[in-house]
């Protein structure tokens, strides 16, 4: 049914279960389908020249390096090695990313999380709700809570060798 699994990760989150929360599910239809996982974070970009001008020419390139390292060495700790990975880092626009990330690698299904809203998520409403709006395929919201079991975090058996 699925062939290609997008979970974005936010790397600036500090809880790795909240982070991650979306690749148990992930991993378990991937394993199902027999589908390729793409991971993606989203990074700033310098926007507007005027800001770009207050850092190095290649600072832009030296983020998105650094969250390709942050996303590899991630991924190596959570997802187990029989697992089909391919990893993306785009910029600007979390959502927009999302989606545009999903139609270039032609998506079957996105995973993302859901998170306890606050109160600017209620005024301007949260990325998960504008790509489950705006995607052209299956969008999968994973909830989180803090009561919840998590198997990568509790039983530590998301690589096969632990």
């Amino acid at each position: 049914m699925y062939k290609r699994i997008l979970v974005p990760i936010d790397l600036q989150e500090t809880d790795d279960r909240a982070r991650c929360m979306g690749l148990e599910k992930a991993i378990e239809l991937c394993r199902l389908y027999h589908a390729s996982l793409y991971v993606l974070t989203v990074v700033p970009d310098m926007g507007m020249p005027i800001v770009a001008n207050y850092f190095p020419p290649d600072a832009g390139d030296k983020i998105v390096v650094e969250a390709e390292n942050m996303l590899h060495e991630l991924v190596g700790v959570y997802v187990p090695e029989d697992i089909d990975v391919h990893y993306l880092v785009g910029q600007g626009s979390i959502y927009r990313r999302i989606l545009r990330m999903a139609e270039k690698t032609n998506v079957d299904l996105i995973i993302m999380p859901a998170h306890r809203l606050k109160l600017q998520d209620y005024l301007l409403g949260t990325n998960t709700a504008k790509v489950v709006r705006h995607a052209q395929c299956s969008v999968l919201v994973v909830r989180y809570d803090d009561d919840d079991s998590c198997v990568f975090f509790d039983n530590k058996v998301a690589r096969p060798d632990n």
